[in-house]
């Protein structure tokens, strides 16, 4: 397969490509450069990596803003 770099130094991703590894849009693709190929990958999203790193649990919101506005009137003294 083939595709052609414009004077944007763009191209596109032929049809087959995208279907066979489930492009779609809005994807991120990650370029290498090894040995002189140019090696083009799907850039996984890795948000769920952050599951469970911040701890919650019960709150009051009544506080918690509350809380906040103690916390600018002291900024703005």
């Amino acid at each position: 397969m083939k595709s052609i770099i414009t004077s944007k130094y763009q191209t596109t991703i032929p049809k087959a490509v995208r279907e066979a590894v489930g492009l779609s849009i809005r994807d991120s693709l990650d370029w290498k450069v090894e040995k002189g190929k140019i090696i083009v990958s799907l850039s996984k999203r890795n948000f769920l990596k952050h599951r469970n790193v911040i701890k919650t649990g019960p709150g009051d919101i009544g506080n918690d803003i509350e809380a906040v506005r103690n916390l600018r009137v002291e900024k703005y003294r």
